[in-house]
């Protein structure tokens, strides 16, 4: 019997780039405004994914890579350093200046059916849960009030596909593997990472989104309102299917 259901966040339930893009576009406004000599030294492009400072960063500390948070305040306090900002003036400054990323990286647009579906399935008495690499709070969108529980990579040391998000999900509500749907868009960290402690997977292949190889998942949806009548399947295959 399935007892619970979790959620990738970022691209599963909102698009993750355009809130990513208004909040360094924040960002950089208020270093423009509080820190402008580290403006004078960096660039916006400084700051993001695939960028030099940030590949130096994680050869030199490559543990916490799995940690969006702590690589984002780092390259922060680095450049505030560079800038010449003395030692607590650059923490303070980079604590400050993430916070204010941190507002804004919280200002998502859900997908269609997104609050809807998370409301069925709460009426169903099911459990729901966050399991997300990124270091969205999901209590501080609009759909908090849907979720049990959540863990993150910055929380749980290691990022999925890493099976140890899904464990902790696992001893967290008690439940064994077959007991557990994870839905997720990511072919690799959600859907093969589950499907590897014998979790049930649905993927989650909105429109626009491209991947150059498709999930193997025992569920696909193209559209968040198809995810009741997938759980439904799921639940009559999990009827016949127990681990010990």
């Amino acid at each position: 019997m399935i007892r619970c259901v979790t959620f990738d966040l970022d691209d599963t339930l909102w698009a993750v780039d355009p809130v990513i893009r208004q909040a360094n576009t924040e960002l950089w406004e208020w270093l423009q405004c509080n820190a402008r000599p580290f403006t004078e030294l960096l660039t916006p492009e400084d700051l993001v994914e695939g960028s030099e400072r940030r590949r130096q960063l994680l050869e030199r500390e490559p543990e916490i890579a799995h940690s969006m948070s702590l690589v984002r305040l780092r390259l922060l306090e680095q450049g505030m350093t560079a800038a010449g900002y003395a030692a607590p003036q650059a923490k303070a400054l980079a604590a400050t200046a993430f916070d204010v990323f941190m507002r804004a990286r919280h200002q998502v647009e859900l997908f269609e059916h997104a609050r809807t579906m998370l409301q069925t399935l709460r009426e169903r008495g099911l459990l729901i849960g966050a399991l997300s690499n990124g270091n969205a709070d999901v209590s501080l969108t609009g759909i908090g009030d849907l979720f049990d529980f959540q863990f993150n990579a910055d929380g749980v040391g290691a990022a999925k596909p890493h099976p140890l998000m899904f464990e902790r999900a696992l001893e967290h509500t008690g439940l064994r593997p077959e007991q557990l749907v994870h839905v997720g868009d990511h072919p690799i960290n959600d859907v093969q990472g589950a499907r590897e402690l014998g979790l049930w997977t649905i993927w989650v292949n909105l429109p626009g989104q491209l991947w150059s190889e498709a999930a193997w998942a025992d569920e696909r949806v193209e559209c968040l309102s198809q995810i009741p009548a997938a759980i439904d399947r799921l639940a009559a295959r999990a009827a016949a299917r127990v681990t010990l």
